[in-house]
């Protein structure tokens, strides 16, 4: 990354409110592989199952409001619909970080506040925001950006 590019941690002074997301770019920036943290997070029956992830390709997946057909990631796909509903996916002994990021997996990603996590990961909303909005990016758990900031614009949005 260039050095003189703003990056979203230091373009905004994240609050409780500021909704977080796994940024998928950064794993790649990162040269980090995300498929092999993925399968970390998968319940026993499908770590059995996906004994190698170079076995999972994608899948179809139908949107059950829209009916629309979707390509997506196997394991994704797996983590979200079968072993998230599973006992165990969330607990006490979960670390912070995986934990949000399991909470992002079951929920398609869909952006989330510090103040909605803590009622998912059983933390203080002090404690998630402290974690993920500190210098150091962890996972790829991110705030949420204006587009314009995506571009390497550093001016607020009008």
């Amino acid at each position: 990354m260039n050095p003189s590019q703003p990056t979203p941690n230091r373009l905004v002074k994240p609050t409780v409110s500021t909704k977080f997301h796994i940024d998928y770019d950064w794993w790649q920036r990162e040269s980090r592989e995300l498929r092999v943290y993925l399968q970390s997070h998968l319940c026993p029956e499908h770590q059995e199952t996906y004994g190698s992830i170079d076995e999972v390709g994608m899948v179809d997946w139908i949107d059950a409001e829209t009916a629309e057909v979707h390509r997506v990631d196997g394991l994704q796909h797996s983590l979200r619909v079968h072993c998230s509903l599973q006992p165990g996916y969330l607990t006490e002994h979960t670390s912070l970080v995986d934990a949000v990021f399991r909470v992002f997996l079951a929920n398609g990603n869909q952006p989330l506040t510090a103040e909605e996590l803590t009622e998912r990961v059983h933390r203080s909303a002090q404690t998630i925001l402290r974690t993920l909005s500190g210098g150091r990016v962890y996972q790829g758990l991110r705030p949420c950006v204006p587009e314009a900031h995506r571009s390497g614009d550093s001016r607020p949005p009008s």
